[in-house]
């Protein structure tokens, strides 16, 4: 069946609009839910809060599953200062150079959210000798709250409480020439694949060869997001970003296969197998190895969870900022992720 590229480009840019900041699961749950509810298929929770969609195999000998991570780099709430700017924590490998002036928003428990912006604590050339040279970090940068607001109480008083959540403002865009620019390309391009994965899957009446399991964790930008993996599992391939750079083989237009984190050698005969099946199904793809990286396979196993790891995905262009990719490396992504579970 052919992809439906269209429909995978909407589904992405859905789930990109939906706010899903490390921890913050209430918005894209539901936003996941309703995609593959449409397809048919039910989502089950474990504690961790990560959403699986189990699928059965020809052979019930074995489980294997492909992880696709919700969440995304952001901040949280930390401080507010006594003119009723907002001082936050990192979570994730947020570079505030890359953010400042951005539009955010501070997710609540009362379930209200307020806009803001980020803005550097020197933030004006007119104003401030250090404006340029100024650090850019957390203690250096802050939220300044599109509400009127002139004191800590104020903000407050609002209902936003130290813990708060906040995503940052994705700002989607398609090209004519192919590419997808997007903050939180990584992961949700993933997750996006994995849905037309999913849809092929059940529209071709294909059952995978193993009992599959189809993981989206929440907490993969601090590490843990694969830490637990249901003890059935045998094998975890961690569906993320590519990464390019002067030592990378990896472009926007290919699936980046790792080899190698910044913890470990990925599995020697899975990697082998996911190379062997990118040949063979036509997928533009290289092979890398990463040095500041891990994927949820890498927490699956640094938990001691006695599973095979292995790892691809899309290559992106400045990765944790305004990222690009190619709607062809999404496609071969695809092309990969259902190779993979309908092989033996």
């Amino acid at each position: 069946m052919m992809l439906k590229t269209e429909e995978m480009l909407k589904n992405l840019e859905d789930l990109i609009n939906t706010p899903s900041v490390v921890g913050f699961y209430p918005e894209i749950h539901k936003k996941l839910s309703e995609m593959v509810g449409n397809l048919g298929y039910e989502l089950e929770f474990d504690n961790k809060r990560t959403a699986y969609v189990r699928i059965p195999g020809k052979d019930s000998s074995k489980t294997v599953c492909v992880g696709a991570h919700l969440d995304t780099i952001g901040l949280q709430v930390r401080h507010v200062m006594e003119n009723g700017w907002i001082e936050v924590k990192n979570l994730g490998g947020v570079n505030f150079h890359n953010i400042e002036g951005e539009n955010v928003y501070i997710h609540t428990r009362s379930g209200k959210t307020y806009e803001g912006m980020v803005i550097c604590k020197s933030h004006s050339t007119h104003v401030f000798d250090d404006a340029r040279s100024r650090e850019r970090d957390m203690f250096n940068e802050a939220i300044l709250l599109d509400e009127d607001v002139s004191c800590a109480k104020d903000v407050y008083d609002l209902g936003i409480e130290h813990g708060d959540l906040i995503s940052v403002e994705p700002r989607f865009k398609r090209t004519e020439s192919g590419f997808v620019k997007s903050r939180h390309i990584d992961d949700k391009a993933m997750v996006a694949a994995v849905i037309e994965v999913l849809r092929q899957l059940k529209e071709e009446n294909l059952t995978p060869f193993y009992n599959t399991l189809f993981a989206f964790p929440i907490f993969e930008e601090i590490g843990h997001g694969g830490s637990y993996v249901p003890s059935e599992v045998s094998e975890y391939v961690a569906l993320d970003i590519g990464l390019i750079g002067p030592d990378n083989h990896g472009s926007e237009k290919k699936v980046s296969i790792g080899a190698s984190d910044n913890y470990s050698p990925y599995d020697w005969e899975l990697t082998t197998k996911l190379i062997n099946l990118a040949k063979e199904n036509n997928v533009h793809y290289c092979v890398d190895t990463y040095y500041r990286f891990g994927s949820d396979a890498t927490a699956a196993i640094r938990a001691e969870n006695n599973v095979t790891p292995a790892v691809f995905g899309v290559g992106c262009m400045n990765s944790h900022g305004y990222e690009r990719t190619s709607i062809q490396a999404i496609e071969d992504c695809v092309k990969l992720t259902k190779a993979y579970v309908l092989s033996e």
